[in-house]
């Protein structure tokens, strides 16, 4: 059975009322993707985790859909009907249909992001995190997602006590987990990143590693390794929380960080840590460095 599937970039459009005006006009299934590579970090309390450009696709049964339905569509969102494209598609499995264009990704020497639509790489020392692209951000498309998956495939020994701060997606976690975490504690503002994290360690199977709280102060003291890939002012923000949850000699990864930005960064979490740029791409930096002495 053919069906019809209209894109809509959802620029200056309420991502909720656009959905739900699809959904009223027959929509089978609407989907929200990037239109970009876009970075989505630690959102603000009760700020909805969006990227910059959303893309919403919608599929409609062809035999059922109004010969006026995407002039309709266009009225009722008040945006011109040229900003709405229509095509004739067949018959397959809708809900998986738009991660075709996402493949597995290295990182290091042994770590692999694979979706599950892909077999696993030949290499008998890869570890793979299996991981669909979703909402909660995370899938080391990004930058500073990337910069992190690595630092752990070359950093992380096995046996560590982990801290994943701003967790997202979960794949910072997994993917210490998968490298030989002893424990990875996990924490978002975003319910969303809860359940999408624990629904992807549960397809790692390393579920009975991964523990999520929904509190920082939850969080236990005392670990190894601190990771946080969030947004650079909350980052100095949270510089005394990240001081009283680490040990001295523990190590402490931060990300989500500009070029330009490294330097506040730094100076703010001076008194507690010895931090450095240790790898930068496309304009963002991973700072990485162990915790001193000093009191928080």
């Amino acid at each position: 059975m053919p069906h019809l599937a209209l894109t809509l970039e959802l620029t200056g459009l309420d991502p909720a009322v656009a959905e739900e005006t699809f959904f009223a006009a027959g929509a089978l299934a609407v989907t929200l993707t990037d239109a970009a590579d876009d970075a989505i970090l630690e959102p603000l309390p009760g700020e909805e985790r969006l990227w910059p450009r959303t893309v919403l696709q919608a599929l409609f049964d062809a035999a059922e859909a109004r010969p006026a339905l995407l002039i309709d569509l266009a009225g009722q969102l008040g945006v011109p009907p040229t900003q709405l494209t229509m095509k004739v598609v067949a018959d397959r499995a809708w809900e998986r249909e738009w991660l075709k264009d996402f493949h597995a990704m290295r990182f290091g020497r042994r770590l692999w992001i694979v979706p599950h639509h892909e077999p696993p790489p030949a290499d008998r020392e890869a570890v793979v995190v299996r991981l669909d692209p979703g909402l909660a951000f995370g899938t080391g498309t990004h930058p500073s997602t990337a910069l992190c998956l690595q630092w752990l495939d070359q950093g992380l020994e096995g046996g560590e006590t982990v801290i994943d701060y701003g967790c997202g997606s979960g794949v910072l976690a997994i993917a210490a987990a998968r490298l030989g975490a002893r424990a990875v504690h996990c924490y978002d503002l975003d319910p969303q990143a809860a359940i999408a994290t624990r629904d992807n360690a549960a397809a790692n199977a390393v579920s009975d590693q991964i523990r999520i709280v929904e509190a920082p102060e939850a969080l236990p003291r005392g670990a190894n390794l601190l990771l946080a890939n969030i947004i650079s002012g909350t980052l100095c923000e949270l510089a005394p929380s990240f001081a009283r949850l680490l040990e001295p000699g523990a190590m402490l990864v931060l990300a989500g960080i500009l070029d330009e930005q490294a330097d506040e960064v730094m100076a703010t979490y001076a008194r507690w840590f010895h931090l450095a740029a240790w790898q930068g791409r496309d304009g963002w930096v991973v700072l990485a460095g162990r915790r001193t002495g000093a009191s928080a």
